[in-house]
């Protein structure tokens, strides 16, 4: 997983707006999907690019399936973008 993929990633509003439901903690798909105006499959796909470029880390529990935030990720993505401000350098 790179900047580029992440960055790709986060380049859709849905996906932003799931990365901010998820700032709460984990959430079911179904759940995450029910906050969203379009098909379950839509949401689904943008779950999978997500999970794709690392963002969002997800957890089978049953029949149900679990996404939260990958912090390591967003740490990494944020670190990069304090280092392009001058704010730390070793990022």
């Amino acid at each position: 997983m790179g900047f580029q993929q992440s960055f790709r990633a986060l380049s859709d509003p849905i996906r932003r707006d799931i990365l901010h439901l998820l700032q709460g903690g984990p959430m079911a798909a179904g759940d995450i999907a029910a906050r969203f105006d379009v098909s379950g499959a839509t949401v689904s796909h943008h779950l999978a690019i997500l999970r794709d470029a690392g963002l969002v880390l997800d957890e089978k529990q049953g029949k149900y399936i679990y996404y939260e935030l990958n912090m390591s990720v967003v740490d990494e993505l944020i670190g990069w973008m304090t280092a392009l401000r001058g704010g730390n350098e070793d990022a």
